[in-house]
């Protein structure tokens, strides 16, 4: 769907995914959760076979980032969940504890919640969710979804992390599963003064992800407890296409985004900026492009495979290319809508900043 300049591919994350009891048998999963407790998922959980987007999707989505017909500017994918696990409980609980767990007060953390393997979420299967981040990044698309799922703003790693988009879960209107997430390891490289359940972690099924802010449950002391204490909002995003940054807000639900003393989730409002959904570190640099025209699409395109490595409607006139690997390139420049694209083949990369240019 094409709006306002902004393209958002809607995808369908729940009716393609596997069942995963079927599938892992040894893991006994009970609604989601695997009763075996000598069972490694990250180990044992990515099987052959298991489906997430499937390959319709993944088919579609390569297609979406390449194309930035009708004046598309910034990229989004909409989506039930995100691409990870962001769930802990008491150690030694099963899920059946949940709804029953005291909600704890504001500055509170959890003394002794570990990680657990939660198959509702979309951080499983492991590979085919590896395949849908390596392909969100090429298009640097942003990724907002929600469901019942705990509030969060993260970014995705696949090769390493901080390396794919940037993704926000809203929180839910109503819910009746009060997640929650207070690992009792603290995250690696997290800001100074940040809460120790930000910074790096692999999540329960081994996943790179980088968490910025989270919307745990709070006791609030207002009834019904159900509605107040269960972590209940809403999101906003803002997307500026002019500057290309994109804000997310994210509020607790009877808050009233236009009163300047709204009370947001702890760590928000954040601020990006549209190409920071794309943080490999470079290789190198092909030659800079220059245009005669404003905004273009810059496609960059492995010689060797034939593959899309990325594509994006600069800001601007100017741009110098990353790539992260050796080889041979082509880059195609220009709009479908204005003429088409102009194609430059054999590109290599320079370890600086390229020093020569490809002007048109």
């Amino acid at each position: 769907m094409n709006y306002g300049g902004i393209s958002f591919a809607i995808t369908e994350d729940r009716k393609f995914k596997s069942a995963p009891k079927p599938l892992l048998p040894e893991a006994k999963i009970y609604n989601g959760f695997a009763l075996n407790k000598n069972w490694d998922p990250r180990k044992q959980a990515d099987v052959a076979g298991a489906v997430l987007l499937g390959k319709r999707q993944l088919k579609f989505l390569e297609h979406w980032v390449d194309d930035w017909s009708h004046g598309a500017k910034m990229k989004v994918l909409l989506s039930a969940t995100i691409l990870e696990n962001l769930s802990t409980l008491p150690r030694g609980e099963g899920f059946a504890v949940v709804p029953k767990l005291r909600v704890l007060n504001e500055g509170e953390y959890a003394p002794d919640d570990v990680q657990v393997a939660d198959f509702d979420t979309n951080g499983w299967p492991q590979t085919e969710r590896d395949m849908a981040v390596r392909i969100l990044r090429k298009g640097f698309a942003f990724h907002v979804a929600g469901d019942q799922h705990l509030a969060s703003y993260t970014k995705y790693g696949v090769d390493d992390w901080r390396d794919g988009s940037y993704a926000f879960c809203v929180p839910a209107i109503s819910n009746i599963w009060p997640r929650r997430w207070y690992p009792s390891t603290p995250g690696l490289n997290r800001e100074p003064g940040s809460p120790k359940y930000t910074g790096d972690f692999f999540d329960a099924f081994g996943n790179k992800t980088t968490v910025y802010a989270i919307g745990n449950p709070v006791y609030t002391g207002k009834k019904p407890s159900n509605l107040y204490d269960r972590s209940t909002g809403y999101g906003i995003v803002i997307f500026d296409k002019k500057t290309r940054d994109i804000e997310s807000r994210c509020y607790l639900r009877f808050e009233d985004p236009t009163a300047p003393d709204a009370k947001q989730y702890p760590g928000w409002p954040v601020t990006i900026n549209q190409m920071d959904n794309y943080s490999r570190k470079a290789y190198g640099w092909l030659p800079r492009i220059v245009s005669a025209k404003e905004d273009p699409v810059v496609k960059v395109y492995d010689e060797n495979t034939g593959e899309l490595v990325y594509a994006v409607r600069i800001k601007g006139n100017v741009f110098d290319p990353p790539v992260f690997k050796a080889g041979s390139y082509k880059i195609d420049v220009g709009d479908t809508e204005k003429g088409g694209f102009k194609e430059f083949k054999g590109l290599k990369p320079s370890k600086g900043k390229n020093t020569k240019s490809i002007d048109i």
